[in-house]
């Protein structure tokens, strides 16, 4: 699995969806990640909308393997639905 991660650094679920991906990658359940920061790469919400096909509202958004999962409390659930961490 590859996860990418729009966001902005002042946002505190942006930096804890980072920080989620990042340990996953490190205790190999994911191949890696990508964030995405989006104001110094130039993303708008408007781009990520056509990619997930509906609104954005809020940020982070979070692909993985370029299916849109949603913000973080979806990327959180979706990593517990697939039990990628040892409870």
């Amino acid at each position: 699995m590859f996860v990418v991660i729009f966001g902005r650094m002042s946002c505190p679920f942006c930096v804890r969806a980072k920080q989620l991906a990042e340990h996953l990658e490190k205790v190999g359940k994911i191949e890696g990640y990508r964030y995405v920061d989006m104001p110094s790469e130039g993303v708008t919400k408007e781009d990520i909308a056509k990619t997930a096909g509906k609104p954005i509202h809020t940020v982070p958004q979070v692909f993985v393997d370029q299916t849109h999962v949603g913000g973080f409390t979806e990327f959180d659930q979706f990593v517990r639905d697939q039990q990628l961490l040892a409870v």
